[in-house]
Order: C-alpha cells, then sequence, then structure tokens
C-alpha cells in the first residue's frame, strides 16, 4: 500500500509526480493549506512538523520531499530517475536534489510577503527586495545548468528535475522571464509531460500556479 498525504500548491506535488512518473498504484489524502486540516492527529503521527508530504510505504512513513524523491529514486531504480553512488554525476544530483529546497525556502518567503501577510502595511519591502535578488541568484545558476541540456543532467530526466518542477513556474511570479530563456524551455518541457499533466489532474489542478505576477513595492 502507498498513500500519499498531500496539499494542492505545495511542495508533494513533487512526490505525486514522482508516483505519477513511476507508474505506482498510490491512494492520494487531500489536504488544505488555509483551514488547519494539517494539523490533524492523524497527519502529525506521520510528520512531526504538520506537513505535507508524507509518504506510507513499505510499513513505514516518510516526511521531506528530498528524502521521499530520493528514498524513491533507489527504492525503484529501473526506472532510471535516481544516479548511483560512485556514478560520475551522483554529486550534482545530490546538489540539485538539495538546492531545490534552498530556492523553495526564498519562494515561502516571497509568497508570505506578497500573498499572506495582512494587512499589506505589515509587509517589509526591504525584505521582499532581498528575497527578489536571492531567487535571481539561484535562477541565474539554473539558467547556467541548462545551456545546452535539456534537464539538470547529462544523464536526461532525473529525480532532481522532479523537486524543481515545484519552483520553476513560482519562480516567474516574481521575477521576469527576460534572460532565462534555458529556465523558461525547461518549464515547458516540464508542462509536456505526461506524468505532470496526469498528477496536476489527480490533485485537481488546472496549473501548479497562478501566472499572476506580483510586483515589487516601492521602498
Amino acid at each position: 500500500m502507498i498513500r500519499l498525504h498531500h496539499c494542492p500548491g505545495s511542495r508533494s506535488m513533487r512526490v505525486l509526480w514522482a508516483l505519477e512518473e513511476l507508474g505506482l498504484d498510490y491512494d492520494l489524502v487531500s489536504y488544505r493549506l488555509d483551514d488547519g486540516s494539517t494539523r490533524r492527529p492523524e497527519l502529525m503521527a506521520l510528520s512531526p512538523a504538520g506537513r505535507v508530504p508524507a509518504l506510507e510505504i513499505d510499513g513505514q512513513a516518510i516526511f521531506e520531499s528530498g528524502a521521499i524523491i530520493e528514498y524513491l529514486c533507489e527504492r525503484f531504480p529501473e526506472a532510471g530517475l535516481g544516479v548511483a553512488p560512485g556514478t560520475a554525476e551522483r554529486a550534482r544530483f545530490l546538489e540539485w536534489v538539495h538546492f531545490a529546497e534552498t530556492q523553495a525556502n526564498i519562494l515561502q518567503s516571497l509568497n508570505i510577503q506578497h500573498i499572506f501577510l495582512r494587512p499589506a502595511s505589515a509587509r517589509s519591502p526591504a525584505m521582499m527586495q532581498l528575497e527578489t535578488r536571492r531567487l535571481v541568484k539561484t535562477m541565474q545558476a539554473q539558467e547556467a545548468a541548462l545551456a545546452g541540456r535539456d534537464w539538470l543532467l547529462d544523464k536526461g530526466f532525473t529525480g532532481a528535475d522532479l523537486m524543481m518542477a515545484f519552483n520553476v513556474t513560482a519562480c516567474f511570479r516574481f521575477v521576469r522571464p527576460d534572460g532565462f530563456a534555458n529556465l523558461a524551455a525547461y518549464a515547458a518541457r516540464i508542462a509536456k509531460r505526461p506524468a505532470y499533466a496526469r498528477a496536476l489532474e489527480r490533485s485537481g489542478e488546472d496549473v501548479l500556479y497562478t501566472r499572476d505576477f506580483y510586483e515589487l513595492p516601492e521602498g
């Protein structure tokens, strides 16, 4: 039995997409980010911070999206989504899997500042500008890595790309795509993957993020 605990629009999308890429049968338990449902005791027993994703598999529960993606890559090596220890691209694979969280944390900060903080006067223009500059730096690293290739590694599509997909469209909510042709093309390739489309449909989302652009305030 495989069961994924998931919120639409959250990092659990990485795992939902991975399950579809792997062609696995699974149950989906959905929560909302805005109604306190992630504080239910049954989820807290699986994920101590009351956060998604949590994946029940092989008689155990695993939390943290990066850990789950690494586990799935190793648990199902025949799918070719992982990079084996000792091989040439292993270090690069691990770098991108974990770099995805560095970038996601910046995006989370920007989401809080632009969207969730109320009233608007509670928001910090200085923090928003700082975090946007930090986001640009991460996008520049991705842009350079994607020069001359479709995916982050020479090997092709891997779990590193599964981790990064949650971030890519969100980046373009805060940074315009000018100067990021490789990253924009990468986002388009992600959107064309059948498993990605199935994951969005299973989650009940037409797109992972809206395409609204959030302007920086003056200050």
